[in-house]
């Protein structure tokens, strides 16, 4: 009887505790990974470094120095291989990080290949190899799959025109930063979760001091509830070829104010002088393609054509350009590719064909079609991200509603810049009234015959 009492008064706490972490594990990976996790995984790291190291191939010979040093004054008849050394770890609620010195002969694409190995190694979600600096790597490694349930971290990079849009499947936020790369395209298919892309990059850019200009052909269906905050709006194709000649103006009119001041971009002028930033956003930008009689194919080019201009020369005036669609490519008409050469940027979600992929980040990151073309649709906002260097990694978007990001505008509608030439195109913010007040009783007069 004492045996069961004893056996029941430990088993129960244990049992709970067991039960607790496998909760944890599935609904609240982060506490799980904090608390289980990290400890086994930091351990076997220290425990099973060298030896990994080594058999991944990412160990060298030592140099004639450095052998004569050990047998000599080590008295050690065998020479082992030199791993990269380890110069910081630093644990995270989402993984850990790992900066390694590369020893020569080792350069970082030769840890890149091997972090698949590393990843089975070590018993983590995922391992990714950032080069830090020459001769330095960083080894992030995520304990679990931080895109199921998205939460952006605390400290993302900042900057005068930087948006924290998305996660990355390392833990780290995905940054738009608009001076590095000034224009991008975004692709995804209904329900892929490409709108909830741009409701974060315009909460993002509504709380920065820029002109948030939107072209919105579905009846501004999607961009008329941040009225507040847009400088301009076009909701018809007649208003956005309006529109685009406005932006080009305004251009032309930045560059003369350059010119006079012997600048190269916006960023070296003077403060009291600098014109506000400017951002362009179009919401399907297959509308603006579209033609039905020959006048609609005149306005289309002249529409393709401004903003083949603004991509190419708008950056230095501080004109910024975010184009989003469901497929963007040569079958939209002449002009198409020319504008998508111009958009640096590349986001797509998930698409119907493979061809859309390759319309998006086929021309810049190949290996990246095909991990488009594998993103489920039970995971709307999962997308990838991709560059000019041939780099890509996962992003998943947080959720956040329209009625959100519409509150999120309307709070910072006093940022609004005043901007000229988009006078005729400023929308109309409707006027929202307080608690109703009761009608006052008017008697019904007789109507007379």
């Amino acid at each position: 009887m004492t045996d069961l009492s004893t056996l029941w008064e430990v088993g129960l706490p244990l049992a709970g505790t067991a039960g607790g972490l496998g909760y944890a594990k599935v609904r609240a990976p982060r506490v799980f990974w904090s608390l289980v996790g990290l400890p086994v995984a930091t351990t076997r790291f220290a425990v099973t470094y060298r030896s990994t190291m080594d058999v991944c191939g990412l160990t060298v010979q030592p140099s004639r120095l450095r052998a004569f040093m050990v047998r000599n004054l080590a008295r050690r008849p065998d020479v082992q291989p030199v791993p990269p050394k380890i110069r910081r770890v630093r644990a995270f609620s989402t993984g850990l990080r790992v900066t390694l010195r590369l020893p020569a002969g080792l350069e970082p694409a030769d840890v890149m290949a091997a972090s698949e190995r590393l990843r089975h190694a070590w018993g983590v979600h995922s391992v990714h190899v950032t080069e830090v600096k020459p001769g330095f790597v960083e080894l992030r490694m995520t304990g679990y799959n931080v895109l199921r349930q998205v939460k952006m971290p605390r400290s993302v990079p900042a900057g005068p025109m930087s948006v924290s849009v998305a996660l990355r499947e390392d833990g780290t936020a995905f940054v738009r930063d608009y001076l590095k790369v000034p224009h991008a395209l975004t692709l995804g298919a209904n329900q892929s979760g490409k709108s909830m892309y741009q409701r974060n990059l315009i909460a993002g850019l509504a709380r920065l001091r820029v002109a948030l200009v939107g072209i919105d052909c579905k009846r501004g269906v999607e961009q008329q509830r941040y009225a507040p905050r847009l400088s301009g709006l076009a909701i018809t194709p007649e208003e956005a070829s309006g529109l685009l000649d406005a932006l080009v103006e305004e251009m032309e009119d930045r560059f003369d104010l350059l010119s006079d001041h012997g600048a190269a971009d916006v960023w070296e002028l003077p403060d009291s002088v600098r014109p506000v930033p400017v951002v362009l956003l179009v919401d399907e930008v297959a509308e603006l393609f579209l033609v039905a009689t020959k006048k609609d194919e005149e306005r289309r080019d002249r529409m393709v054509t401004q903003l083949i201009r603004l991509g190419q020369m708008a950056r230095a005036a501080g004109m910024f350009l975010e184009v989003c669609g469901q497929r963007f490519g040569s079958d939209l008409g002449k002009g198409a590719t020319a504008l998508r050469a111009q958009l640096t940027g590349r986001v797509v979600h998930r698409v119907n064909d493979k061809q859309t992929a390759e319309m998006g980040l086929g021309d810049i990151a190949p290996d990246a079609v095909v991990a488009v073309t594998s993103i489920p649709p039970d995971l709307p906002g999962l997308a990838v991200a991709g560059d000019t260097s041939g780099g890509w990694s996962r992003i998943r978007t947080p959720a956040l509603t329209a009625s959100e990001a519409a509150a999120i505008c309307a709070e910072h509608a006093h940022l609004t810049p005043d901007v000229p030439r988009l006078h005729s195109y400023k929308p109309v913010v409707p006027i929202v009234a307080g608690p109703a007040a009761p009608a006052p009783l008017v008697k019904p007069v007789p109507a007379t015959s």
